[in-house]
């Protein structure tokens, strides 16, 4: 033990600490600081966990604690309070938080930078912030917030804040201030008596017989309160969205099937005991032969990969035509092969639990995954108990972007409570995130298209392979849903798509932002490129003729018959495309388009409870994630728009105080769904007050509000003679334009979003799906070896710095979609989903090389960025 005496805002501390312990460490769970977050330990890459010590800013995950003996430590707790108001104003004033849970790392990192009186341009200040990661904003915004900080510390004045306002009205964000602060809780920051703290043991390899499992020498360790393997589940044991395919622990004598499959789960009375714990559980297991080429696990007589499914997943087809004689009447043909890559969802509040057992024999659970409802049905069938005796929370989230969507650690959270009788939490660190939760598919795909003498599209032959790794997840949906889009947002009469979706022994993919259309888009760009060239068409004029109006077909089969803003965004980038072309810039475009709503024949439903409150409030219970979109933010808004009362009298919660449940927090849908249900039951409520009552009156009704869409059909059905895919699409345009040494110096983006509810908001949304897709188009990636992630380093997997933004101008267009609330539209996955094609067209233009492979790290647009740099030991083994 190491004794140390540290100065932490204002008042002395002197600690026995761990030799192997961290700052952080101490902080957060010696000093309960909160405001610091574990995001990447010990990476030392995101900057969450930032502190002032010694009056400079340290990451706290990579300093030991003895190195803070004798040193004078500032977090924002010990900031006046003056000065946090100007912080947490400035962020709302520029929207430059969404989950909030980087966001206090960047705040102190700012005072240190706004309090030296200097000048700084944005380019200084996007350098100054690389040694942060945010995953949601794009970093546009919080430069904007900088820029205000700075001008306030030296007698400027902030814009006035804009508290209320219904439908179109700029209002701040749900409770911003308090996640801009780090005083509103996530997970891993709740405090409750008697608890214990969770450790997992995962599988060493890919595809494994596990044989035993000799827990002795980890219950022997003093400290160690339970540990549970297979045999202590008391409930079903597989859980899973769509098929129950996945254990939540491996049982002896049973086959591990990824490296991210849980073999025991260890609770203990402090983190650093579990994790030691963990590490002396003996695992002797018999290493396996994986299956890791999708082309492999489809082969005739290929090993069943998992038990619960073939390996073919899923296959979707859709034809429509005489694909062989419209390509043989075609002026000009293309083909060629795409692939892309798996991707790691890097959002920065790693998966986290916490079960509490009530006294009336309920299980509390907070949760931050996507779908509460699932989590609590999954959990209480582990358990072997009724639903409701779990009671689920959802607490803010810490960016998901998909990869929440799947169970994680709940179901063994709850478990360890159950068999300890205690509160538990568990964590799972960085490089566990990684392995654990389901990917972007990596998908291979085939194209052949052609046009004719004018440019118009006439047919298209197309084949996709994904790999799902080896559980299901919603990886199957994910190919249906690329070959519903495959075409992107263009007319093509005659059409042959195959998609499939195949099981291996690589991490699970499965939901991430785009859901499979990112991965087509790039494909069909590609396509459009080329055969604008053979035709002698710029690439926005060979867009515009085949870009869908109302009245055409949609690669689905389904005709559009309202609110398709296509033109309307392509028209909006004219001017910016034809001017860079002008001053000789490369310069790239690319369209989208994008489900709002499940769709494909699933009954969907939106569901939202109303209750006024003794206080003058009205809570506004929802069912779908808050994870960073502002989706409490603007259901307050559909709520104020309707009844007439501020939005600041709604107080929107995410539990499951009603039965109403309804899936997942996915397709874009959120808006669509929970929009129409709040409006449903805002108006019930403003029929009470136009009758003359009063909220006082009112007190304790409960005004319901549901909605539901059954009008949808599944691939190569009808339902009333017609096909309908989705209930709205929305649409893009973006442009790439390249400096003169290749870089993307900046991204002019038009989106269709139907309504925007908050157009600010709105705006941020689209920039950090900007930040996303110039990640994917050029150096995110995470390949495995042997059924392993190469690395799980933040910055090996290639998430951009600030300063390695460009400029990106949004231009948002409005063409009101009769089914959504106020006209809106999802606008969460399509941000990113052109963003790589129009890349693609850029770098083409400026060295003449069509890149058909993502990332394209090779190209000059990647070279001078900070991230991606993949250790390239053994490439020719990745996969």
């Amino acid at each position: 033990m190491n004794t140390i005496t540290l100065r932490l805002n204002g008042t002395e501390h002197t600690i026995e600490t761990e030799p192997d312990e961290t700052l952080l460490d101490v902080l957060r769970e010696r000093l309960k600081i909160k405001s610091l977050k574990s995001g990447c330990a010990p990476q030392g890459q995101c900057g969450a966990c930032l502190a002032l010590v010694g009056g400079r800013p340290r990451k706290t995950c990579t300093m030991a604690a003895s190195a803070a003996n004798d040193k004078e430590i500032v977090t924002l707790e010990g900031v006046e309070e003056a000065e946090r108001r100007l912080y947490a104003d400035a962020f709302q004033a520029a929207a430059g938080l969404q989950c909030g849970f980087c966001t206090p790392g960047f705040v102190l990192r700012i005072k240190h930078l706004t309090d030296r009186d200097r000048p700084m341009s944005r380019e200084d200040i996007a350098a100054a912030l690389d040694g942060h990661l945010c995953r949601c904003t794009g970093y546009v915004k919080i430069v904007d917030a900088v820029e205000l900080i700075h001008a306030a510390k030296r007698g400027g004045a902030l814009p006035p804040p804009i508290t209320e306002g219904g439908v179109g009205a700029r209002i701040q964000r749900y409770r911003g201030g308090e996640l801009t602060l780090g005083s509103r809780p996530f997970v891993a920051d709740i405090e409750v008596p008697n608890l214990l703290y969770g450790a997992v043991v995962l599988s060493p390899y890919a595809r494994a017989r596990i044989d035993r499992i000799d827990t002795s020498k980890a219950a022997a360790l003093p400290g160690v309160v339970a540990i549970a393997t297979a045999k202590d589940v008391p409930g079903q044991r597989w859980v899973g969205l769509i098929e129950r395919d996945w254990p939540v622990l491996v049982a002896e004598g049973e086959e591990a099937r990824y490296v991210g499959d849980m073999l025991a789960v260890v609770a203990a009375e402090t983190s650093g005991l579990a994790r030691k714990a963990a590490a002396l559980v003996e695992v002797e297991c018999e290493r396996l032969p994986p299956t890791l080429a999708p082309e492999d696990a489809l082969a005739p007589g290929a090993r069943q990969v998992n038990p619960k499914h073939e390996n073919l997943l899923s296959e979707t087809r859709i034809t429509r035509g005489d694909v062989d004689a419209a390509l043989a009447a075609s002026a000009h043909v293309v083909s060629g092969t795409w692939q892309t890559q798996r991707i790691e969802h890097a959002f920065l509040e790693t998966e986290t639990v916490l079960a509490v057992p009530l006294p009336d024999g309920r299980l509390h659970l907070y949760s931050q995954g996507q779908g509460i409802f699932d989590d609590r049905s999954q959990v209480a069938s582990v358990l072997g108990e009724p639903e409701d005796r779990v009671f689920v929370e959802l607490v803010p989230n810490g960016g998901a972007f998909g990869g929440k969507e799947d169970m994680s650690v709940q179901a063994q959270t709850a478990l360890l409570a159950r068999l300890t009788g205690r509160p538990v939490r568990l964590s799972l660190n960085r490089e566990e995130s990684v392995r654990v939760h389901p990917k972007r598919h990596p998908i291979t795909m085939r194209y052949t298209v052609g046009c004719d003498e004018d440019g118009r599209l006439t047919a298209a032959r197309i084949d996709l392979l994904g790999d799902s790794g080896a559980y299901a997840s919603v990886g199957g949906k994910v190919l249906e849903r690329a070959a519903g889009h495959a075409c992107g947002p263009y007319r093509v009469p005659a059409l042959d798509i195959r998609s499939r979706a195949a099981t291996t022994n690589n991490p699970p993919c499965g939901a991430m932002r785009g859901f499979g259309v990112n991965q087509t888009s790039f494909a069909i760009e590609g396509c459009l490129d080329l055969l604008a060239e053979k035709v002698g068409l710029d690439g926005w004029e060979m867009r515009w003729r085949n870009a869908v109006r109302i009245g055409d077909v949609f690669s689905s089969g389904q005709v559009l018959e309202k609110s398709v803003g296509l033109e309307k965004t392509l028209s909006a980038v004219k001017d910016a495309y034809y001017e860079a072309k002008e001053r000789g810039e490369a310069v790239g475009i690319a369209c989208a388009v994008k489900n709002s709503g499940i769709g494909n024949g699933a009954i969907e439903y939106g569901k939202t409870r109303m209750t006024v409150e003794p206080d003058g409030t009205v809570s506004v219970n929802l069912s779908f994630t808050e994870m960073g979109q502002g989706l409490l933010t603007i259901m307050s808004q559909c709520a104020s728009e309707v009844t007439g009362l501020p939005a600041s009298i709604f107080r929107p919660r995410v539990d499951t105080r009603f039965e109403i449940g309804v899936g997942q927090t996915t397709g874009s849908r959120g808006t669509l769904l929970a929009g129409r249900a709040t409006i449903e039951a805002a108006k019930a409520l403003k029929a009470d007050l136009d009758q003359g009552l009063t909220l006082t009156d009112l007190v304790g009704k409960v005004y319901v509000g549901d909605t539901v869409i059954d009008d949808t059909t599944a691939p190569g059905e009808t339902k009333n003679g017609k096909i309908k895919t989705h209930t709205a699409f929305g649409w893009a345009t973006h442009l790439a334009v390249l400096d003169a040494e290749g870089k993307v110096a900046r991204m002019v983006v038009a989106h269709d979003v139907g309504r925007a509810i908050n157009p600010q908001q709105c705006e941020a949304q689209i920039e950090g799906a900007v930040h996303m897709g110039l990640g994917y188009a050029l150096t995110e990636q995470l390949p495995c070896k042997d059924g392993m992630p190469v690395s799980a380093n933040l910055r090996d997997i290639g998430v951009l710095r600030a300063s390695d933004m460009p400029k990106v101008e949004v231009i948002l267009v409005e063409d009101p979609e009769p089914e959504g609330p106020f006209g809106a539209k999802g606008v969460g996955e399509i941000g990113l989903v052109p963003t790589a094609g129009a890349v693609a067209g850029a770098l083409a233009a400026f060295d003449g090389i069509r890149r058909t492979r993502l990332p394209m790290n090779d190209s000059p647009a990647a070279a001078p960025l900070s991230a991606g740099r993949m250790p390239e030991d053994d490439m020719e083994e990745w996969h």
